[in-house]
């Protein structure tokens, strides 16, 4: 089974500016209502470990590998519950630069595995309202700076 979920949001800003907020991750606390924090190495290949809070939900830890880390372009992890197979999500967080001093922020996850149907309620209504309000504050604080 997959299913896929996708948002984004045109910032009046650089990606350059995007960007620094959005790997600045010890400030997540500080601003991000989805993501509570990212610790560890930020490097191709390597483990992270990332809180995730989605609205009206149970938030979970868990400890993708970041499969690309772009700078002003993408971010993007994999992570598994418990096992591959059983319900993976890529995440991926990309800038896009329009080319007049704004960027549009696309974040995405794909999701595979047996599981995936029992999450599909979650997926469409926490998980992306989680998507959206992180999406809104990371332009509120792009656009203030």
């Amino acid at each position: 089974m997959e299913k896929e979920i996708t948002t984004e949001i045109l910032i009046k800003t650089t990606p350059d500016k995007v960007w620094n907020i959005l790997i600045d991750f010890k400030n997540y606390p500080n601003w991000n209502p989805f993501i509570k924090s990212i610790t560890g190495e930020v490097a191709i290949e390597k483990k992270i470990v990332a809180r995730l809070e989605p609205p009206e939900a149970s938030g979970m830890t868990f400890k993708p590998t970041i499969l690309a880390f772009e700078t002003n372009k993408e971010f993007r992890w994999l992570g598994h519950l418990l096992f591959p197979g059983l319900f993976d999500g890529e995440h991926k967080f990309e800038l896009i630069d329009n080319k007049n001093g704004s960027t549009t922020f696309i974040q995405s996850e794909k999701f595979k595995g047996i599981l995936v149907p029992l999450f599909n309620k979650m997926l469409d209504n926490n998980t992306k309202k989680g998507f959206q309000q992180m999406n809104i504050k990371l332009k509120e604080l792009a656009e203030q700076t």
